[in-house]
């Protein structure tokens, strides 16, 4: 006891110099802040005098000389902002760290030393006067490797200067909040679990948090890894994916000065926005920057836009800019409300958007594309002053060359040489140039939705087609051809469009990302990967998936190897993490019961209460039952109770009849902020998410009955942190072994 209690003291002690020494660098930050106001003002005053007296005739030699002083004087304002948003960051980073400055020590006996050293490691680092002395470690530096991969034991890690061996000697966690330790213990006896039961003990938030406190020796390896150009993770519901990515964009933005990776150089692809929110403080959190984040419908409008999204009048064959199109785009969420939704129209558009987006229908897109310059496009010859400059065939011939580049930049400069031939650098030929160029690009404007009609029209496209396994394809055509004539391009449509539209165009837009975090791929199909090579070329991909949660289609193990075909990266690995966090044994347990082909999952050791099956007759009795169970939940303090319905229209018509007699809300246009309380959401929305407790309530026979129900049920029932409920009126679902 006395060990322990002079323990407390020396551990206190440490902590009081720790946050002595961040107080000091903050005090310092806050000075520094106010002088740079001070010169930034003072520089303001400057300029704006040199421009108010100095500027004034820029025709005059005095005039233009002023000028250049102007734009030299701008250039320390430029380098003094910077410094000052540099401050700010250190300021808010400082003001994070005195909060809570560490969460684990390692004592580590280097080789060939006798005493170990103390490495404190906490979410940032906090170092001397020029670096010289470490007093915090950041949890991505290459020391604190050894912390999540090691016990008191031999040890390693990798540095750039090569590899560091020697011994754990003490392995310590600590509980600091508010500056203040509540307690520490040594994990050679308990690991972390410890804490990380504590932590999932506790009620889940609104936005997802931290997990450099619990990190598990796999991930970490996974977090670190800077081998794989294509790096796969499968990862089972709760195995935390999702954390893991994010950990691995902090550990990229801080890794090496030659290697690391600025927030615009990361894309995360989210399956929904309110996912996107739900993770967007983890990385601030970590001291960094958000990455650029978006959904794959973001790509979709931000590159289509006007391409398609243009209504002709009623008469009318063109807008103004020679297009013809629809008024809007389906959004994704409309196309899974009618995926998942059990019914002739359901089903055809799962069948479309498999057809639509596999590998053997981008071969026919891909021959279309080849062939619109010799079927698609009528050359005329092109004539100036009863002259001919161009003849058709030769226009025809050589718009066919160079198939490497896309048939959009070769017209233009096809268009380009015409012009130049006929012109020259003649001067004066402004009207008669704009002409002959209005007479060409008659026949060399690509009208983007015109060409796809066009495809779905001609039999002949589909000559030839390995058609094994899509008897449905003339329904597929003449359902196409009759959604193309209205005023929506639907989902199905709109992934073969852009994809169109990049083989014609092709894209510059995002040459700057070199790291793409792809969440939820399991829902992707290959068209969509076969589009995300083409606009991230020289981009690096972390893909985290899991096949059985899987929405509106089938997959299996060799998903991972059609991302790997597709991506077509040098070095590629995959990663399986079976070891699921976020349930309760008895509600994984019960989930299991949903995966026809069970995996090895490994459940960290948490029980808690048995998961509740409720059936009723009236519906009456129905409501009363959900409502008593909600206010149970909240007699038992769980801060996000959320009721799930298969789809929207389900969860609209609950919200009608139970909206006026509970505090519920409908959970969606508010994003997470509407996360908290009781709410109500689709299931496909549910996608990532994780509340305290879930009450299914629409469990009955009519609702679930499919394969692909299965892994609905499998998602909407692994939501659930701590308590599950399953409500039906009528019939249960006869996919519940547990009936």
């Amino acid at each position: 006891m006395t060990d322990q209690h002079s323990e407390r003291i020396l551990e206190e002690t440490h902590l009081r110099e720790i946050l002595e020494e961040a107080e000091r660098q903050l005090k310092q930050a806050h000075e520094a802040v106010e002088r740079k106001e001070t010169e930034l003002q003072e520089l303001k005053r400057e300029i704006r005098e040199n421009t108010e007296h100095g500027a004034a005739d820029l025709s005059t030699t005095d005039g233009f000389e002023a000028l250049v002083e102007l734009n030299q004087s701008i250039a320390p304002v430029t380098n003094l902002v910077a410094d000052y948003d540099e401050t700010m960051r250190k300021i808010h980073r400082l003001n994070n760290l005195i909060k809570c400055p560490y969460f684990a020590r390692i004592d580590f006996c280097f080789e060939g030393e006798e005493i170990p050293e103390q490495i404190y490691i906490g979410k940032t680092s906090l170092t001397g006067e020029k670096a010289v002395e470490i007093y915090v470690y950041d949890w991505r530096s290459p020391i604190a490797s050894v912390f999540y991969r090691f016990m008191t034991e031999e040890a390693f890690y990798d540095a750039p200067a090569g590899r560091i061996t020697g011994r754990v000697e003490l392995k310590r966690q600590y509980e600091i909040r508010d500056s203040r330790l509540l307690y520490f213990f040594d994990t050679d006896r308990s690991i972390n679990d410890e804490i990380l039961k504590q932590l999932l003990s506790k009620n889940t938030s609104p936005k997802m948090k931290t997990i450099v406190e619990t990190i598990q020796k796999e991930q970490d390896i996974v977090i670190r890894n800077l081998e794989s150009d294509l790096l796969m993770i499968q990862g089972v519901a709760g195995s935390g994916k999702t954390s893991i990515a994010l950990h691995r964009a902090a550990y990229l933005m801080y890794q090496g000065l030659q290697s690391r990776l600025a927030a615009n150089n990361i894309l995360i692809l989210s399956p929904n926005s309110t996912f996107e929110q739900y993770i967007s403080e983890v990385l601030p959190e970590l001291g960094e920057e958000n990455a650029v984040s978006m959904v794959f419908e973001d790509i979709l409008r931000s590159l289509l836009g006007e391409k398609v999204m243009w209504k002709a009048a009623p008469g009318q064959e063109e807008s103004g800019n020679g297009q013809t199109g629809v008024g809007r785009i389906q959004t994704q969420r409309e196309f899974l409300e009618n995926a998942v939704a059990n019914g002739a129209w359901g089903d055809y558009m799962k069948k479309s958007m498999r057809y639509k987006t596999s590998e053997a229908f981008l071969g026919l897109l891909d021959r279309f594309a080849e062939q619109i310059p010799l079927r698609q496009m009528a050359f005329q010859d092109v004539y100036h002053e009863g002259n001919r400059i161009a003849e058709k065939e030769e226009l025809r011939r050589r718009a066919m060359q160079r198939p490497e580049t896309p048939l959009a930049v070769r017209l233009e400069q096809l268009t380009a040489r015409v012009l130049e031939d006929a012109f020259g650098n003649r001067k004066g030929a402004g009207e008669e140039k704009a002409r002959v160029l209005e007479e060409i690009q008659r026949f060399t404007r690509l009208n983007l939705y015109e060409l796809y009609k066009s495809f779905w029209s001609d039999e002949a496209n589909f000559q030839g087609a390995d058609s094994q396994g899509v008897e449905e394809l003339e329904e597929i055509r003449s359902g196409t051809l009759e959604n193309l004539e209205g005023d929506c391009l639907y989902f199905d449509d709109a992934v073969p469009v852009l994809y169109l539209y990049l083989k014609l165009h092709g894209c510059n837009d995002y040459r700057n990302i070199r790291q793409v975090i792809i969440d939820e791929a399991q829902d992707y199909y290959p068209l969509q990967f076969e589009i995300l090579r083409i606009l991230f070329p020289n981009a690096r991909y972390t893909v985290l998936g899991d096949i059985n949660q899987t929405l509106s289609k089938q997959e299996d193990g060799s998903f991972y190897e059609q991302v790997r075909r597709i991506l077509k990266k040098k070095k590629s690995s995959l990663v399986t993490l079976n070891k699921s966090f976020r349930c309760t044994n008895e509600i994984l347990q019960f989930s299991l019961q949903f995966i026809q082909e069970k995996p090895q999952i490994e459940s960290f050791n948490r029980s808690g209460e048995a998961v509740e099956v409720r059936a009723f007759r009236t519906r009456r009795d129905y409501l009363a039952g959900i409502l008593k169970e909600m206010e149970n939940c909240k007699e038992k303090g769980y801060g996000t109770i959320c009721l799930l319905c298969k789809t929207e229209e389900g969860c609209q018509r609950l919200f009608r009849e139970l909206g006026s007699r509970a505090e519920l809300r409908m959970a969606g246009d508010d994003g997470v902020e509407g996360l908290k309380g009781c709410f109500i959401l689709p299931s496909y929305m549910a996608k990532g998410l994780e509340f305290d407790a879930v009450l299914i309530c629409d469990g009955d026979s009519d609702t679930y009955q499919t394969g692909d129900d299965r892994k609905l049920l499998y998602i909407e029932c692994t939501r659930a942190l701590h308590r599950l409920s399953l409500f039906c009126q009528g019939e249960l679902t006869p996919l519940l072994e547990m009936n």
